[in-house]
């Protein structure tokens, strides 16, 4: 029989639990009881199927163990960008949170959020037995996509959600926009320009919605927009540009690596960081408190995200309807890079 594993094109395949059952000659649910113990196995059967199994090679997986107990012990997560601070910090969070609730995570990355890129993602991850699937994925067109998939088991949310959205975790941007800028502008700066995410990213413009709200709110103008794309590279040339406009006195960075850019350029054009332009961030990636100056920016609790997002799936695994957790509130960290308006 073990000569029998493999396949026509000369791979080896590997043993399954049907290949056991027939070199110990019994059924199939005969060796399913074996490898759950159950007592109603006769000893000398329970010794031929384990010489099966080890003359086999056989090792147990998770579709073995979902035809055994019909539970996985799975869950999936779908997350796109994973080299990016957030979209990497929360998948660690869902996994963490995920063993903490006694279930193993397995995590397939995308790159670039299309249907079929999504659906391929699924696909592998079905192909594990999960149980269900947490998508974080930030793009616009994400819930779309995740919602047209009508999969047969529960689908989480866990980026880009709106306060209230069943089967949604997340945290909560607008708000957190509205505290890097109300602390701007408390601080006596009338208006606040703005270095945006990408246009398509759901957070980005969550993050520019709580900006304007925050200007909205006093009867007040917002300052100039300018687009960035996450890196660095974005924010230096975003900084250039803001640096030209000397009226500009206070700027709020939609992320903590554009930031940095934004620091550079200031720097090099002259203008002091926080003397002539305060700085603020957001993510509080762990670099941040070394940056010079250090940058005051908005913190995100990854790991409360992690464990909503798992909470809300083992409420529905257990049956619940369609659960729903309150969106998490971000921090504001109070550094070197901000100060008070400049006199004139």
């Amino acid at each position: 029989m073990a000569g029998g594993s493999g396949s026509g094109n000369g791979r080896r395949r590997s043993p399954s639990m049907a290949d056991v059952a027939a070199l110990a000659g019994v059924s199939h649910q005969t060796v399913s009881r074996v490898l759950n113990d159950s007592p109603l196995v006769r000893e000398d059967t329970r010794e031929r199927v384990h010489a099966a199994i080890v003359e086999l090679g056989y090792r147990r997986n998770a579709a073995a163990r979902l035809l055994a107990t019909n539970r996985s012990g799975r869950i999936g997560m779908v997350s796109a960008h994973l080299a990016l601070h957030g979209p990497s910090m929360i998948a660690g969070a869902v996994q963490e949170a995920g063993r903490e609730a006694g279930y193993d995570v397995s995590v397939v990355g995308v790159l670039q959020l299309s249907e079929e890129a999504l659906r391929n993602a699924v696909d592998r991850l079905l192909d594990q037995a999960v149980e269900a699937i947490v998508v974080a994925v930030a793009h616009r067109d994400a819930h779309h996509l995740v919602r047209s998939l009508s999969l047969p088991i529960p689908v989480v949310l866990a980026q880009g959600v709106e306060p209230g959205e069943a089967m949604a975790a997340g945290i909560d941007q607008v708000a957190g926009a509205r505290l890097a800028t109300d602390h701007l502008l408390d601080a006596g700066h009338r208006s606040v320009a703005h270095v945006s995410g990408p246009t398509d990213w759901t957070e980005a413009a969550q993050r520019c919605e709580g900006w304007r709200r925050a200007h909205e709110a006093r009867g007040l103008l917002p300052g100039p927009e300018v687009p960035g794309d996450w890196s660095a590279s974005s924010g230096y040339d975003a900084g250039r540009r803001i640096a030209q406009d000397l009226s500009v006195t206070a700027v709020f960075v939609a992320n903590d690596a554009m930031a940095l850019g934004v620091l550079k350029a200031l720097h090099e054009a002259g203008r002091d960081v926080p003397g002539d332009v305060s700085v603020v961030g957001f993510d509080d990636i762990p670099e941040s408190d070394f940056y010079f100056p250090s940058l005051t920016t908005v913190a995100q609790d990854f790991l409360d995200l992690g464990r909503r997002a798992v909470e809300l799936t083992v409420r529905a695994l257990s049956g619940e309807e369609r659960p729903t957790v309150e969106l998490a509130e971000p921090v504001l960290l109070v550094r070197s890079s901000t100060g008070p308006a400049p006199a004139g």
